[in-house]
C-alpha cells in the first residue's frame, strides 16, 4: 500500500494504540502517506453523547497531535489529519466550520446513520423496507454534493436484506452520484479481516458496472493492522478480483 486515509484513535472509545505506534507500523510496512480519519464529534442537540466518536472537547488536541507528528516525521511519511464525518444535515455546517478553524486536511464519509445518530437508524443492523434504503441513498448523495468529502467510507455498510431489485436500483444511484461528483468508494479491510457483511460483492459488481474509482482504507482501529502485509495483499487482490484497479493515493478535497 502507498496510502492510507482510514486511521482512528482511542478517542473514539473502540481503539487502542498511540499515534506514534500507528505511524511507525505504518512506516515499517511501507506506506508512504498515511491519513488519521477518526470519527468526528458532532453538534447534537439536547447533550446527547455518543459513544462511538470524540467529544467536541477533543477536536483540538487531535488535530493538534497529528499536526506535530505530521512535522515529527516530515522526512519519513507524509501525514494528514481529517475525520470520518456523518452527514446530517442540520449540524452538518457547524462541523464544516470546525475543520476549517481547526485546520483539518480533509474528511471521509462514513455514514452508518440514516437521518441522525440520537433518534435514527442504524443501517448495519439488518433491514428490508425500500423507503429506508431509497432515503439513505438520498442522505448520501445530498452529503457528498456538498464537496467536502475526499472519498466514500464502507459505501456498502447497508445491511440491506430486502428485493434485490431495490438494492440494485440504489446502489447503482449511489454509485452515479459518486462517479458524477468524482469521489471515490472504499474496499473497507477492516470488514474483510473481521467476517463483516463488508465489502460486499454485490456492491463492487455495481461499482465496476458504473465505472467508479475506488480506494482501499485500512480502518485502522489497531496499530498492527497496519503492519499486516499480507492482510493488504488480500484487500488489493479482492479489488482486483472485480477487474478494479484501485487508486494508489486520493486527493484530498478542500472542507
Amino acid at each position: 500500500m502507498i496510502a492510507n486515509y482510514h486511521t482512528h484513535t482511542t478517542r473514539c472509545h473502540h481503539a487502542v494504540g498511540s499515534e506514534r505506534e500507528y505511524i511507525e507500523n505504518a512506516i515499517a510496512s511501507g506506506i508512504k502517506i498515511l491519513g488519521f480519519s477518526d470519527h468526528s464529534p458532532q453538534f447534537y442537540k439536547n447533550g446527547f453523547v455518543s459513544g462511538m466518536r470524540m467529544s467536541l472537547n477533543e477536536a483540538p488536541n487531535y488535530i493538534e497531535c497529528i499536526k506535530k507528528f505530521a512535522d515529527e516525521y516530515k522526512n519519513d511519511i507524509q501525514i494528514f489529519v481529517g475525520f470520518e464525518a456523518e452527514y446530517f444535515p442540520d449540524i452538518f455546517y457547524s462541523l464544516q466550520k470546525l475543520c476549517r478553524d481547526y485546520g483539518a486536511d480533509y474528511l471521509i464519509m462514513g455514514q452508518h446513520f440514516l437521518d441522525d445518530e440520537p433518534t435514527g437508524i442504524y443501517v448495519g443492523s439488518p433491514f428490508s423496507q425500500p423507503e429506508l434504503l431509497h432515503r439513505y441513498v438520498d442522505q448520501v448523495a445530498e452529503g457528498i454534493s456538498s464537496g467536502s468529502f475526499t472519498y466514500i467510507a464502507h459505501p456498502d455498510v447497508t445491511n440491506f436484506i430486502g428485493d434485490e431489485s431495490v438494492f440494485e436500483t440504489e446502489m447503482t444511484r449511489l454509485c452515479v452520484c459518486a462517479k458524477r461528483m468524482n469521489i471515490p468508494l472504499e474496499v473497507n479491510m477492516m470488514g474483510l479481516a473481521g467476517g463483516r457483511h463488508y465489502p460486499s460483492e454485490r456492491f463492487f459488481k455495481i461499482a465496476k458496472m458504473v465505472g467508479n474509482d475506488v480506494v482501499i482504507g485500512c480502518d485502522a482501529h489497531n496499530p498492527a493492522v497496519l503492519l499486516d502485509t499480507d492482510m493488504h495483499k488480500k484487500t488489493l487482490d479482492y479489488t482486483k478480483a472485480f477487474g478494479i484497479e484501485p487508486l494508489e493515493t486520493a486527493e484530498l478535497k478542500k472542507i
